[in-house]
């Protein structure tokens, strides 16, 4: 378990550095006309997610086949790799092969959730993954904040410290990480369960597994406002720059993480794992409001406390999806729910960049730069409306 707290903990300052200069980066490269950039970012978004829908289901069953330990240590070279190409990108195509490389590579967190899965009992995963997902936060944390202060040394600074962390973190995995799945618990690796389709059908076996999977989808999509118009919309709308966004996001990663290492296990002690998704959800759903309706930065920056409540929906989801499959197929269960998020990758960051560039037109006689958080906010409350009928209908089964 330390190992993977630490491989998702690397992997998040790695990303996280990154996130506040690539899309100044593609600005740059596009002239620095934002609307422009912003349809470059969801062309990014939307290949980046494509490439993993594909490799995301048969990474998960090699993993299942294989055992855990060299899908992550892969994974974990891969991205250091990439972001030594990105660093070096003299052109946007090049950022754009960057960005390739990495739909491929980036296994480690679905394959770090399965290991989770592997030694853990199924009354403590959802704390366990409270526990991933505090490193999420810790990694937004310093991330973010780590990625501006760097730029005083050129917007390409991030990416090489990110390879940094990355290519450390494969080095520290192969000398520390043991195998989290026995041979006589994997299973024969199959085309037909591999491939993105096949997948799925592993989420169609069970009506509850099901239901939850739609709630996934809803959950990812959701989320995309944020990776695809984010940093764009604090920069049009409030004036924010690299350092600003850094710490913006430092502290969402800072109320994340207390969320995830906190509150987690004793809520979902309190409520029960379906009512903690259920407020998870509803949590989100305001906070995309608060980010889409704010006037000011200040006013921004009060939303973050709430949307970070939102973090109580992963853990209680993921708890109760790894419940309903055998330890054979865990890698196939994460492969398969990373399959359908970014299947949602595949149009996401289009939908809310394309929805972002619309509301800031000079051609339009309104404008509303919060469009993508309202949009976000919307699909949410019909998550949460979805949970509600899932979680009756197993309370009267019960």
């Amino acid at each position: 378990m330390t190992f993977v707290f630490v491989t998702i903990l690397l992997d998040m300052l790695a990303l996280g550095m990154v996130i506040p200069v690539l899309p100044l980066i593609i600005e740059d490269f596009r002239g620095g006309d934002t609307a422009l950039a912003a349809h470059t970012i969801g062309l990014f978004g939307t290949v980046w997610s494509a490439i993993q829908f594909v490799a995301s289901p048969i990474l998960g069953s090699l993993s299942d086949r294989f055992g855990r330990r060299p899908v992550i240590l892969l994974s974990n070279l891969g991205l250091g790799l990439d972001y030594v190409l990105m660093a070096l990108a003299p052109t946007l195509g090049w950022l754009f092969a960057g960005r390739v490389l990495s739909g491929i590579t980036s296994a480690s967190i679905p394959t770090a959730f399965a290991y989770v899965a592997d030694v853990t009992t199924p009354d403590r995963r959802a704390r366990a993954y409270g526990l991933m997902g505090a490193a999420f936060g810790m990694g937004f944390i310093l991330g973010p904040a780590i990625g501006g202060l760097l730029t005083i040394w050129g917007p390409r600074a991030p990416f090489w410290v990110a390879a940094a962390f990355s290519l450390a973190n494969a080095s520290y995995g192969f000398f520390i990480l043991p195998e989290s799945l026995a041979p006589d618990h994997r299973a024969r690796f199959s085309w037909r369960r591999a491939n993105p389709l096949g997948s799925l059908a592993l989420l169609r076996s069970h009506h509850e597994l099901f239901g939850f999977a739609t709630l996934h989808v809803l959950y990812h999509l959701a989320h995309h406002a944020l990776t695809a118009t984010f940093v764009l919309y604090a920069a049009y709308r409030y004036g924010w720059g690299s350092t600003e966004v850094g710490w913006a996001l430092a502290g969402v990663g800072a109320c994340f993480a207390v969320v995830q290492a906190g509150l987690v296990g004793r809520i979902v002690a309190k409520l029960g794992e379906r009512r903690t998704l259920v407020a998870g959800l509803a949590f989100g759903a305001a906070g995309f409001a608060i980010y889409g309706l704010a006037p000011t930065g200040a006013v921004f920056l009060m939303g973050i406390p709430v949307m970070s409540l939102w973090g109580l929906y992963g853990p209680a989801a993921q708890g109760l999806m790894t419940q309903r499959v055998g330890r054979n197929a865990q890698g196939a269960l994460q492969g398969a729910l990373a399959s359908l998020q970014t299947a949602t990758g595949i149009f996401g960051p289009a939908l809310f960049s394309e929805t972002f560039a619309t509301a800031i037109s000079t051609r339009r006689a309104w404008n509303v730069p919060g469009a993508p958080f309202l949009l976000a906010s919307m699909l949410l409350v019909v998550a949460v409306v979805l949970a509600l009928r899932i979680t009756r209908a197993a309370a009267a089964r019960a």
